[in-house]
């Protein structure tokens, strides 16, 4: 038979559509042409192709050989076509039986010499063709990876004269297996305990932690800032094993090593830019879109130490984010869609110095020097950070005084995973992420709650987006206190989260 089918993936995004690979050969001049929209590097892996066949001693054929991958319309990159290409040859060829092709995906870039070289973004391909219930054939480098998946059926080969002898039944390849929740996980995040004093702004955290809250904390230089928010991971509830996956499956498109995330298999990410980033570096982008800095962070934590410092355009690109979980980037030949359901933790001096407000009177800065350095930071992305904390300057001797053993971070956590237990059972979903009716359900108040709700709002020009949002950690410090509705209490501390701290030069403070 002249023509033959091999299975396959593309990668576009998070996504993995199918590609079918028609070999067919007929009479006429030798060659070998590819149609179906391929890439440059598509292109060449006839090259490739014909190097591994004849250096593996199989027959390269001299005849028309017409290569289709379908669909015509989807745009195909890489050499994970290689394998599938070359096995299509050689079954259209009589040299491997066509019906062994059959359930089966190839992925693999060839060398010359036959051997199998590992591909970019193998886990979406191999979470989709496990649905599907197909075996995946993949180079033995991109193993462990493809096995993620439950259920998932993967050979690995290191040659193509491996998946040969497979497939013609002269040797069976071994499946691999690899469980992430079997294996041991390495945690290594620094312990709550280590700050000192700050009490408040550990509490804080605590509730950033339990509803997935964004935080904003503002602060002298050395408070312990940047010290708090890298604490932020050790006291957070472990990744679920479908979070992971997607974790895992953001790794593996944006060509980061997935066998080593592995070993953190149910750690949060922690994604820590530095303030000369640009807007695509943190959203994602390129001429074939790769996720960014926010959907490396999805499911985890993006800090931005500094924030003023950041480029405004650049903050701005994290308002729809922000509020839609996910990022779509457009491009003239296709768009891509990325998940971006990340925690935002920010910090900031109050002004260019750092010692606004410092009794010491080491701040030189003018009136209109601080203006600029807050205004930085725009209203609407003020707005839809949930907390602002006040950092403050430890008093000389708070070090030596405070001898009493802080509390370590795996008893916050086990506080914290309670508090989410507790929004899982009643709303499925974390606090942060109520909308509309839900928040209305979830988050009800008494007449004298909403008339103290009401006054606050009034007083601090709150939109209806901070007016929700103050709900939503209401809810999270009840859910603290194993609380079934919302107490007096637990709304103002809540709205003690809010002020923004003079943030903005009309700011004002509200008297409960």
């Amino acid at each position: 038979m002249s023509l033959a089918i091999v299975h396959s993936r593309a990668r576009v995004g998070m996504d993995a559509p199918q590609v079918t690979v028609e070999v067919h050969m007929s009479p006429g001049l030798p060659g070998l042409s590819i149609v179906g929209l391929p890439e440059a590097a598509v292109r060449e892996s006839k090259d490739r192709v014909r190097s591994a066949l004849m250096n593996t001693n199989f027959e390269f054929p001299a005849r028309r050989i017409t290569i289709n991958l379908a669909p015509a319309d989807l745009p195909k990159e890489g050499g994970r076509y290689d394998l599938a290409i070359a096995l299509g040859i050689l079954a259209a060829s009589g040299q491997i039986p066509t019906e062994s092709l059959k359930e089966k995906e190839f992925y693999g870039e060839l060398a010359l010499s036959g051997e199998l070289r590992p591909v970019i973004g193998l886990l979406p391909a191999a979470v989709a063709s496990t649905k599907q219930g197909r075996s995946l054939f993949v180079p033995e480098g991109n193993a462990k990876e493809a096995s993620l998946p439950q259920e998932a059926k993967v050979l690995a080969a290191n040659h193509l004269l491996q998946v040969c002898a497979h497939l013609n039944g002269a040797e069976q390849l071994p499946q691999t297996h690899c469980s992430a929740t079997e294996t041991e996980t390495h945690f290594n995040a620094p312990d709550l305990k280590d700050v000192k004093a700050q009490h408040q702004a550990k509490r804080a955290l605590e509730i950033s932690a339990a509803g997935g809250h964004s935080l904003l904390m503002v602060g002298p230089p050395g408070t312990g800032k940047t010290m708090l928010a890298s604490r932020l991971p050790s006291i957070l509830p472990p990744l679920t094993e479908d979070e992971a996956l997607e974790v895992a499956a953001i790794r593996s498109i944006s060509g980061q090593d997935v066998e080593s995330y592995i070993q953190q298999w149910q750690n949060r990410p922690f994604r820590n830019p530095h303030h000369t980033a640009s807007g695509v570096a943190l959203v994602g982008g390129g001429s074939q879109p790769k996720p960014g800095e926010i959907s490396l962070a999805h499911r985890g934590i993006l800090f931005l130490d500094e924030l003023p410092e950041f480029d405004r355009k650049v903050l701005e690109v994290l308002r729809e984010p922000l509020e839609s979980g996910e990022i779509m980037i457009s491009r003239a030949a296709q768009q891509a869609c990325f998940p971006a359901r990340f925690q935002l933790i920010a910090a900031m001096n109050p002004c260019p110095c750092g010692y606004a407000g410092d009794s010491s009177g080491r701040c030189h800065c003018t009136p209109e020097q601080v203006n600029r350095y807050r205004m930085k930071l725009s209203g609407p992305l003020l707005d839809r950070i949930d907390m602002h904390i006040n950092v403050p300057a430890l008093a000389p001797g708070t070090l030596r005084s405070d001898t009493g053993e802080a509390e370590a971070s795996q008893s916050v956590q086990e506080r914290v995973i309670t508090a989410r237990e507790m929004q899982l059972n009643r709303q499925q979903k974390a606090n942060f992420v109520l909308q509309g009716r839900e928040i209305e359900t979830h988050c009800a108040l008494s007449e004298e709650q909403h008339q103290l709700l009401e006054k606050a709002a009034q007083q601090l020009n709150l939109s209806v987006r901070a007016y929700h949002r103050i709900l939503r950690v209401s809810r999270t410090i009840a859910d603290l206190d194993a609380s079934s509705s919302i107490k007096m209490q637990h709304l103002t501390e809540a709205l003690n989260y809010r002020p923004s701290f003079n943030l903005q030069p009309n700011a004002k403070a509200v008297s409960i």
